[in-house]
């Protein structure tokens, strides 16, 4: 089992960049990958971005178009997502979500078992 926790969210302006967090504890160590949802107000929940726990790959959602970039710090219990140049599209509430099933793709809510309480990010244009 593990935990995650969302921060970073805020009110921002169009053409603005906004870092959010997610911090990570439990036993991650058979964790697949770590991806970032949104979910607009009344909405699904949607793909944004994905790394693999012990492997190189990260993969976009391509409305990302080079925009946001997924990374981690050193110690592994912190990913980010660095979002530049924000437009009201992006306006939603973001979760990271921990995937745990090594089948399927990484951009599949439905193989995510674990998910944070979310941070809203609201963009003003």
């Amino acid at each position: 089992q593990v935990q995650l926790v969302e921060s970073g969210g805020g009110l921002v302006q169009a053409g603005d960049s906004l870092t959010l967090s997610c911090r990570i504890s439990g036993r991650t160590f058979s964790m697949h990958a770590l991806g970032w949802f949104r979910q607009p107000t009344g909405k699904e929940r949607e793909f944004v971005a994905a790394m693999d726990w012990h492997g190189p790959n990260l993969s976009y959602a391509s409305f990302v178009k080079g925009r946001f970039t997924i990374s981690r710090d050193s110690s592994q219990t912190t990913v980010f997502l660095k979002m530049n140049d924000l437009n009201a599209e992006d306006t939603a509430t973001y979760y990271c979500g921990a995937k745990f099933d090594y089948g399927g793709d990484s951009s599949e809510v439905r193989r995510y078992a674990y998910w944070g309480q979310g941070t809203q990010v609201t963009v003003s244009s």
